[in-house]
């Protein structure tokens, strides 16, 4: 049964949320169609520029993003206390850029200033634009609407592009995040669209590549390859146009439980480097990969991940979970807010989806 939104988004219990949109019958129409033997590549890049311009507006940050034929993902940080320090004018300033009628009515009831209820009514406007700028659900309507407008003027077409709302996945903890993000940056060598990292257009790992190799002196072979990639024009090249955001630093990626995670974008990419060969177990040995992840690789000792865990999440995340993600305490947690929220289980406490997986992938905590 769908429930509401505000039913499976809980700021309270965590800012960070991987949304998920399928193209309507799933069908190619952001990639290389084999019915109409089109390509329609460029739509990835419209996606990109796209997302990166709203969350220069919105207070969201982008964590990671991977742009599919037939679909995309995100994982979105909310910055609510970002938009708690924004004075009025700033509010104003960033909601009339993403809708600009809204200015004449802002004009409006600034010329009337003397009238107190041209300025209750201003004031509310502005909570209600304050809480929509820190709102996925709009976030992910301006998103998807822009493009489905474009991609349908475009084929000359109307209807819809999208099959329908998004889905949202709420991050409890520090192990979902990595997980989940591993999930998304992995997604094109997973569907064996590339056999690299550096190959692995429109994700945000690439771009995460493409921003370290750009500040190396002596570059690789492979770096340099990248930076003179013709997908990547859109991310090596000077931005123009729009402002647009950069992905939240991994040094920024705050923790989600009282243990302190050293998150450094070096171990992030040893640890995907390693992951991506053993998802070629005709090219690697998977036994020594995994004896490899177990033995060598920080990160995962520091998330308390064994290897054999990490690449059953990063291959079927979402087979695991539902609206959430995380251990089994912070899935219980997060269930209870989400009675408190108004969501009616009939039977309450007696199953809690994903907690099984939980035991299984992390243990029982």
């Amino acid at each position: 049964m769908t429930r509401a939104r505000y039913q499976q988004v809980s700021l309270q219990d965590t800012p960070y949320y991987h949304c998920i949109s399928r193209c309507v019958r799933r069908a190619y129409l952001c990639g290389d169609d084999p019915v109409t033997g089109k390509n329609f590549d460029h739509r990835k890049q419209w996606l990109v520029g796209r997302i990166k311009s709203l969350a220069a507006q919105f207070s969201i940050d982008i964590c990671a993003y991977a742009i599919m034929s037939n679909h995309y993902h995100l994982v979105l940080f909310v910055n609510e206390q970002q938009a708690k320090e924004w004075d009025d004018a700033e509010v104003i300033r960033r909601w009339t850029e993403l809708f600009p009628r809204n200015a004449a009515l802002v004009n409006t009831l600034e010329k009337n200033k003397s009238s107190k209820a041209a300025n209750k009514h201003l004031q509310r406007q502005i909570a209600l634009w304050r809480d929509r700028l820190t709102d996925i659900s709009w976030f992910m309507r301006c998103v998807n609407e822009s493009i489905a407008r474009h991609a349908n003027r475009e084929d000359e077409c109307n209807g819809r592009f999208w099959e329908g709302r998004f889905k949202s996945q709420a991050l409890l903890d520090e192990k979902a995040l990595v997980t989940c993000m591993a999930y998304v940056d992995l997604n094109p060598v997973r569907a064996g669209m590339s056999d690299s990292l550096e190959n692995s257009d429109f994700t945000s790992i690439q771009e995460r590549l493409i921003h370290h190799a750009k500040k190396v002196k002596n570059r690789s072979y492979r770096q340099h390859r990248l930076l003179t990639r013709r997908t990547t024009k859109h991310l090596v090249g000077r931005q123009t146009g729009a402002k647009q955001a950069k992905l939240r630093p991994m040094a920024d990626i705050e923790r989600l439980s009282p243990q302190a995670l050293q998150l450094s974008p070096q171990a992030y990419f040893d640890l995907l480097e390693t992951t991506c060969k053993a998802l070629h177990p005709e090219e690697h040995s998977v036994h020594r990969i995994t004896d490899t992840l177990d033995e060598k690789n920080r990160l995962l000792r520091d998330l308390g991940i064994s290897a054999e865990s990490w690449l059953k999440s990063v291959t079927s995340f979402h087979r695991h979970y539902s609206v959430a993600a995380g251990s089994e305490t912070a899935l219980i947690h997060f269930h209870e807010s989400r009675i408190k929220s108004g969501v009616n289980f009939k039977h309450p406490l007696k199953w809690i989806r994903g907690v099984h997986s939980s035991r299984m992938l992390y243990g029982s905590t």
